[in-house]
């Protein structure tokens, strides 16, 4: 659940240029986080060099894939209502061959392939280079399945497709699973064990990306701050490393310092941080870059120790206050986002409380609030009775969310007033006569279009805002175009 989940783009058909020479039809539809859609560019990168090109028509594709996620029971139930929409589509274009991929894959393969018969393929996160073979296997009438959780896997080697990008702002991919077992998350059944990729390849695609004209890149892992290189493995067996692979073993710290020299005027987020593996390194370099933003999502999921010790995460509320006292004494203008779950078993008032004041004491910028909903194959769900009820759950879901609008409008208005730098990502959802773009802390900024385009750095000053969005005029271009 540490992982951000936009809603605005769930199940989007992505699409990209074509190419003549590819003859067969792909249709991909992505769910849950952005490492999910991350995947979806991986996928469409290699069957372009199989003879597919995508399309956003779901009626004339040869081969339509659902990128999965397991993290909410929503995301499952969506899902299962597009495979029978797709089996629909199917019955007049029996041709169509249908393919889960991703985490609920892994989970529900036998369910999905045998008992149901609602698709064709089931492929794990691990498993996208064998989709050449699998497709060849479902084309001569039989199903196809490969869920084997790699220890090597990193997909370094795959320049991904930018299917759903603006252009502008793209991801890139660190490190792939979790060795973090949090009670409440499906992640390290579905994704395996965390490795990291070879910080050759990482700066290679940065820099490719800088090439094609792109602003921005989000690092991207499950657990970013776990991100260790010593000539590739898993995480777990670092201690076995010698000592010239320790010696020039290769950090998050050392990475994002990496990345920030290589192209000063690139844009560089992450996501996500973990606040028991977060070190002051870190904060020490995105202080020293100017171009590293000054935003830090950072889940916590729960102000209770007693809760906390229970989700097995291995830090308590006060190690958590020090973290953040340390980011906003070395980055005083730092944004910081949560991810938060009302109702985790055995959660009483008292622990709902205690979440109420570390969300007092922190003031969120943003938040992604949730209310526990028990995954298969998690230790939540093996161990623990889901014993607070559904309207418990949401009443304490809902009093989070109002503390944190509250706390969100606080933080926007202290942006008032001031001149702050915007990269412009598009037009404004309300107005076509508005731009649309983010500033350093990942907040939404709206102002006049004038003579901008999208991907310019303009310095914008703030003139109002709302709970969630500022709105201003621009002053000039920055000089960081």
């Amino acid at each position: 659940m540490e992982k951000i989940i936009d809603e605005s783009v769930q199940g989007t058909p992505l699409s990209v240029g074509k190419n003549q020479e590819n003859k067969r039809k792909l249709y991909i539809e992505s769910y849950g986080c952005a490492m999910n859609f991350s995947d979806s560019e991986i996928v469409a990168s290699i069957l372009a060099n199989d003879g597919f090109n995508t399309t956003d028509i779901l009626e004339e594709a040869d081969l339509v894939l659902v990128n999965t996620c397991s993290i909410r029971e929503k995301a499952e139930l969506t899902v299962r209502k597009r495979l029978e929409k797709f089996n629909a589509v199917k019955k007049h274009r029996p041709q169509m061959k249908v393919g889960v991929l991703g985490c609920m894959a892994e989970r529900l393969k036998t369910k999905l392939l045998e008992e149901e018969k609602i698709v064709d393929m089931v492929v794990g996160p691990d498993a996208y280079k064998d989709l050449p073979n699998l497709i060849q296997e479902i084309d001569e009438g039989r199903n196809a399945v490969n869920v084997i959780l790699s220890k090597e896997e990193t997909y370094g080697d795959i320049a991904p497709v930018r299917l759903q990008s603006n252009g502008v702002s793209a991801f890139v991919s660190i490190t792939r699973g979790c060795d973090n077992m949090c009670t409440f998350c499906v992640v390290p059944f579905t994704r395996g064990r965390e490795r990291s990729r070879d910080p050759q390849s990482i700066l290679e695609e940065v820099n490719d990306l800088c090439a094609k004209g792109f602003k921005e890149v989000t690092l991207l892992g499950q657990n970013v701050d776990s991100y260790l290189w010593y000539g590739g493995g898993l995480k777990k067996d670092f201690e076995n490393a010698s000592e010239m692979q320790k010696a020039t073993a290769v950090n998050f710290s050392n990475l994002l310092d990496m990345v920030a020299n290589a192209q000063p005027k690139l844009r560089i987020r992450f996501s996500t941080s973990n606040p028991q593996d977060m070190t002051l390194d870190v904060i020490h370099v995105m202080a020293k870059h100017r171009n590293i933003c000054n935003y830090i999502h950072l889940p916590v999921q729960s102000g209770s120790n007693r809760i906390l010790k229970a989700m097995n995460r291995l830090h308590t509320r006060e190690e958590y206050f020090e973290l953040i006292d340390n980011i906003r004494q070395i980055i005083p203008e730092c944004s910081i986002s949560q991810d938060m779950i009302a109702g985790f078993p055995s959660e009483t008032e008292e622990d709902h409380q205690d979440t109420l004041s570390l969300l007092e004491k922190v003031k969120y910028d943003f938040g992604y609030m949730y209310a526990y909903s028990e995954r298969p194959g998690t230790l939540a769900e093996r161990k623990m009775e889901d014993d607070v009820p559904e309207p418990v759950k949401k009443r304490r879901l809902a009093e989070i969310i109002a503390l944190q609008r509250e706390h969100g409008h606080f933080r926007t208005k202290q942006h008032l007033g001031k001149v702050e730098e915007v990269l412009i990502e598009g037009e404004s959802k309300k107005s076509d006569s508005q731009w649309m773009g983010r500033n350093s802390q990942s907040t939404v900024v709206v102002f006049p279009k004038e003579n901008y385009k999208v991907g310019d750095f303009v310095n914008v000053k703030i003139n109002d805002c709302t709970s969630a969005t500022l709105i201003g005029e621009a002053v000039g271009y920055s000089d960081n175009n």
